[in-house]
C-alpha cells in the first residue's frame, strides 16, 4: 500500500499535514504527536519583521468551530530561521513555511531569505490585507493574485503553494490566476470571514469585530471549493477546512485534493493528524486501494 504523494517534485510519505496557525512550528505538539509520522508540518505564518497581532479578545467559540482574529502574530523571519527550522529538522517530515506580508515587497523579502534555508515548500498566505490597495486582501482580486504569484516566483528556490481565500465570488477565478502566475501548488480554503456578538455585553466577541471562521462547520463549503478548483486547474491541491477525522480527509481526496491539512481539530484533539494518517491507511485497505493516487479526484 503506497501512501506517498508528490507536490511539485517534493515527495511526502503520506498526504496529511498541519494547517498553518494551528500547530505553531510543531514544538508545542511534539509531546503529543510524533512529527515524523506526518507528511509535512506547515508552520505558523512568518513575516519579514515581528508582528504583534491584533488586540484581545481575539478567539471566540462558535457552534461546530471557532473564530480567530489573531492577526498573524509572529516573531519574524530572523528568529524563525534561528529557532524553528533547526527544531523541525530533527524530524523525518517535510517542512512547509507559511509566508505572510502586507506588501509585495514583504512577501518577496521573506521568500528570498528562505531561499538559502533547508525547507521544502513555501505556502503564501494571500488572505493578508494589501496595505497598498486600501486593505483588500491580495487573494480577493485575480489580477493581484497573478501579480503576487509572479513576483514571489522570481525569488523562490522552493516550490510555491498559493493559499486561496474563500471570501470571493468565484474561487476558480483565483485558482486560475495563481496558475497563470506560475504557482506550483494551491491550498484551500483559508478561513471564512464571520462575526459574533455577545448579547449580554451588547458588544463584539472579538476586538477586531470580524474574524476567520474555521472548524467542522465550514467543511462542506471547503469540499465544494476544492472540487471546483480541482476541475478548473491542473495544479495539485492541498485541501483544508474543517477536517477532524480520516473520513473528512478522504472526502477531500476523493473531491480532488492530493494532500490535506488539519487545523482547528488540533485544538480539541492534539492527535488528530496521526489518527488521520492511520484512518486513511485503514480506508485504503477496506476499499482495496494500492496507492493514494488512485483516490485523488475519483468522484466526478
Amino acid at each position: 500500500m503506497n501512501t506517498t504523494i508528490n507536490l511539485a517534485g517534493v515527495e511526502l510519505k503520506n498526504p496529511v499535514m498541519t494547517a498553518s496557525g494551528t500547530f505553531g512550528s510543531g514544538e508545542e505538539y511534539s509531546e503529543f504527536v510524533d512529527l515524523s509520522r506526518l507528511g509535512a508540518v506547515v508552520t505558523k505564518g512568518v513575516a519579514n519583521v515581528p508582528w504583534p497581532g491584533n488586540p484581545t479578545p481575539r478567539i471566540a467559540e462558535t457552534k461546530c468551530g471557532m473564530m480567530n482574529a489573531i492577526g498573524l502574530q509572529n516573531p519574524g523571519i530572523d528568529l524563525f530561521c534561528e529557532r524553528d527550522i533547526p527544531f523541525l529538522k530533527k524530524y523525518d517530515t517535510k517542512i512547509i513555511v507559511n509566508v505572510c506580508g502586507r506588501t509585495k515587497e514583504d512577501y518577496c523579502e521573506v521568500v528570498e531569505r528562505l531561499a538559502g534555508e533547508d525547507v521544502d515548500l513555501l505556502e503564501i498566505n494571500i488572505s493578508c490585507p494589501n496595505v497598498k490597495a486600501g486593505g483588500i486582501a491580495f487573494g480577493q482580486n485575480p489580477a493581484a493574485v497573478e501579480e503576487i504569484t509572479k513576483e514571489v516566483k522570481k525569488y523562490a528556490k522552493q516550490p510555491i503553494i498559493m493559499k486561496l481565500s474563500p471570501n470571493v465570488t468565484d474561487i476558480t477565478e483565483m485558482a486560475k490566476a495563481a496558475e497563470a502566475g506560475g504557482a506550483d501548488v494551491l491550498s484551500l480554503i483559508n478561513t471564512l470571514t464571520g462575526m459574533k456578538i455577545d448579547i449580554h455585553k451588547q458588544a463584539f466577541a472579538l476586538a477586531n469585530k470580524t474574524g476567520g471562521v474555521s472548524g467542522p462547520a465550514i467543511k462542506p463549503i471547503a469540499v465544494r471549493m476544492v472540487y471546483q478548483v480541482a476541475n478548473a486547474v491542473k495544479l495539485p491541491i492541498i485541501g483544508m477546512g474543517g477536517i477532524a477525522t480520516a473520513e473528512d480527509a478522504v472526502e477531500f481526496i476523493l473531491a480532488g485534493a492530493t494532500a490535506v491539512s488539519i487545523g482547528t481539530a488540533n485544538f480539541f484533539n492534539p492527535t488528530a493528524t496521526v489518527e488521520a494518517v492511520e484512518g486513511i491507511e485503514a480506508y485504503m485497505r477496506q476499499y482495496h486501494f494500492d496507492s493514494i493516487n488512485e483516490m485523488i479526484g475519483l468522484v466526478k
